[in-house]
């Protein structure tokens, strides 16, 4: 058997068996595949790094080098005790809106940047996109090797520099939003995963496959940077303590659109996040017209041919005229996702095509579904 897939089949016994864990209790030791050697284990897909517009830098950001950021980041690492930071439970909170929960602290962008940058390395990750121009930072995929099991075997292949040996066939990745408010910054996370399955028969081959976002890890990440920034565990647990499940529906669709029960604010900042969740590239936004310009990252698209998926029939349909069935492709490669006001309490979300207008109802329905289900 695959010492992996063994491996995480004996992982999911014990999880079961612990079904109670609860936050800071769930073990975490990520590795990046590019800290080590090269090897196969690299084939989860990477995403394209957005375009960069200085249009919507984080102000004051386009003067900070990112020598200066590193030089920040090593000044922190000089007292590891985060306590001189924040240590009123006021001044960092976890705010939530159905599944999605993000962070609001009383610092600028500007002295979060360092501290969040220097979290993921902490925490064994590598940093694909490091972009405060807009705000937006990713790591590279990771396995969480705390999922393999310890027996004496492993031990002692790693006492010989063999650990790698074994390995589980999950990969995660993180997207951290960073956002200024009037009051400070909202800090979202956003996880994505892939796990490798076997294509034949014979198992002798694999491939990626995605997985779906899981919020509790999300909420994981984000109570633990929340102890980075200065709460102890305790005051950490009780603010990224589970919400009521018996909350309304924040989110449904209408028509040709969602409608989101949240002021144009929050429904903006929710929207990207499930944007992120999704796994599509905000490569610019324009929050005075509430547009968020996307495109599917290159794994997707890629995906679309055997998939049939939502990029499938974002980029091709098949003509109503045509007795052939010719595929007929949408001109661009770039949508929009527009967020509008409808009153103080609820704003309105639209998918459109590069040029702003609305596009065909059987390819919206799809998208409209996904986003809807993140908005939640």
């Amino acid at each position: 058997m695959n010492p992996r897939h063994a491996s995480l089949i004996l992982a999911t016994l014990l999880a079961t068996a612990c079904s109670s864990t609860g936050l800071f209790e769930k073990k975490i030791d990520y590795k990046s595949a590019d800290a080590g050697p090269k090897n196969r284990l690299e084939v989860p897909p990477d995403l394209t790094a957005p375009q960069l517009n200085n249009s919507y830098a984080l102000p004051g950001a386009a003067s900070v080098s990112v020598q200066q950021l590193n030089q920040q980041a090593q000044a922190n690492l000089v007292n590891k005790n985060p306590s001189n930071v924040l240590v009123d439970v006021a001044q960092v909170r976890i705010e939530r809106a159905g599944q999605q929960r993000w962070l609001v602290v009383q610092k600028k962008p500007e002295e979060v940047w360092p501290l969040l940058k220097e979290f993921w390395i902490d925490n064994g990750f590598i940093l694909k996109q490091d972009a405060p121009e807009i705000g937006v930072m990713e790591t590279d995929w990771a396995e969480n090797r705390a999922k393999i099991p310890q027996d004496g075997i492993r031990n002692l292949l790693s006492k010989v520099g063999l650990d790698n040996v074994y390995s589980t066939p999950e990969r995660d990745k993180f997207r951290a939003r960073v956002e200024r408010t009037n009051s400070g910054t909202e800090i979202y996370f956003s996880h994505r995963g892939m796990y490798e399955t076997f294509v034949n028969e014979g198992k002798s081959a694999t491939m990626w496959q995605p997985r779906p976002a899981d919020p509790e890890l999300e909420a994981e990440m984000l109570g633990r940077f929340m102890i980075r920034l200065g709460l102890t565990e305790e005051k950490a647990k009780l603010a990224a303590a589970k919400p009521d499940r018996s909350q309304p529906q924040r989110a449904s669709v209408q028509g040709e659109s969602i409608v989101v029960n949240d002021a144009f604010d929050r429904a903006w900042r929710r929207t990207g996040l499930a944007l992120d969740r999704i796994g599509l590239l905000v490569t610019d936004r324009d929050r005075s017209q509430g547009i968020y310009y996307i495109r599917p990252a290159q794994s997707e698209m890629d995906k679309s041919d055997e998939s049939g998926g939502f990029w499938s029939s974002l980029l091709f349909w098949r003509s109503q005229d045509s007795q052939a069935g010719k595929k007929v492709a949408l001109s661009g490669g770039d949508y929009q996702v527009r967020v509008k006001a409808v009153n103080d309490s609820s704003s309105q979300v639209v998918v459109l095509d590069k040029s702003g207008q609305p596009l065909p109802a059987s390819v919206s329905q799809s998208m409209l579904a996904r986003l809807q289900q993140q908005l939640q």
